[in-house]
């Protein structure tokens, strides 16, 4: 028997529509919810001084190859005993992009996390790019954003006891460790980054001269690996190609590119020259 042939079928009709109405409004009240937490976990400024969580206008090639996830990330600077510390960033953590010369962008490049530079003051390409942060041409900030990169890059080359690589690590799988190129370390295809299950697994490259990744080239993280613990100690220049996707803080002590396309779950830190991007999407981690 159908529930409109009852002498009840329309109470319980309405009945079914009052309950379905109030389960969606559950699962809207929820989602808004979560969407509050994940806003209220950001450590970033917002320029605008609107929602810390406040979508793009526009996204980037890359980030509509790679949708956005809704994840808060955990970044711990200490590891288990068998494994290296982290490489402290003091301020320049904040920073998704910081230069020393210029930062220039074309197209909708999207930084999630600061962008600055220090102690030059040019930034172009912002809009029609948005940074999901704060920006800083020169002054205080951006100075010691600086001081402090200054410090962590010495931190990693400094570090000991690093273990050969070779000239390109594309296809390999690495696990936690400090390591050494020759001389320059190029990654073509994909380099497998893994963590062990150890949530605190640090990872340090030790690169004297130039880091280039190849054309659609990935560096992947498994087993616990965290962004927030890889480190890319370059001694000049860093190029990341088209539609590569890196994982970790490249320190450059000259400049850094990015190809049409490519992403970073990471930061791209520049000692003294420029940063270079060309609609990418950044993410401070």
């Amino acid at each position: 028997m159908s529930l409109s042939s009852t002498p009840f079928g329309a109470f319980k009709t309405l009945k079914g529509t009052k309950m379905r109405s109030s389960t969606s409004l559950s699962y809207a009240l929820s989602a808004s919810i979560m969407l509050s937490f994940v806003a209220g976990c950001s450590n970033t400024g917002n320029a605008g001084g609107g929602s810390a969580f406040a979508p793009p206008t526009q996204t980037s090639s890359a980030q509509r190859k790679s949708p956005l996830r809704l994840v808060f990330t955990s970044c711990h600077n200490t590891s288990a005993s068998s494994h290296p510390q982290g490489v402290p960033l003091g301020s320049a953590a904040s920073f998704g992009v910081l230069a020393g010369s210029t930062v220039t962008s074309v197209a909708y490049t999207v930084v999630n996390g600061n962008l600055g530079v220090s102690p030059g003051t040019s930034i172009t390409g912002f809009p029609p790019g948005i940074v999901n942060g704060n920006m800083y041409s020169a002054g205080p900030v951006a100075a010691q954003a600086q001081a402090d990169l200054a410090i962590a890059y010495s931190n990693a080359v400094a570090r000991p006891n690093a273990s050969p690589l070779p000239a390109d690590i594309g296809g390999m799988t690495i696990t936690p460790g400090v390591y050494v190129a020759p001389v320059s370390l190029g990654i073509s295809g994909t380099v497998t980054l893994n963590g062990q299950n150890h949530p605190n697994s640090v990872f340090i490259f030790q690169i004297p001269s130039t880091l280039t990744t190849a054309v659609n080239s990935a560096v992947t993280l498994t087993n616990q690996a965290n962004a927030c613990n890889i480190f890319w100690q370059v001694g000049s220049s860093a190029t990341l190609n088209t539609a590569s996707i890196f994982s970790g803080t490249i320190m450059a002590a000259a400049s850094i590119s990015l190809g049409t396309g490519s992403s970073v779950t990471g930061r791209v830190l520049a000692q003294s020259g420029a940063v270079t991007l060309l609609d990418n999407a950044v993410s401070v981690p």
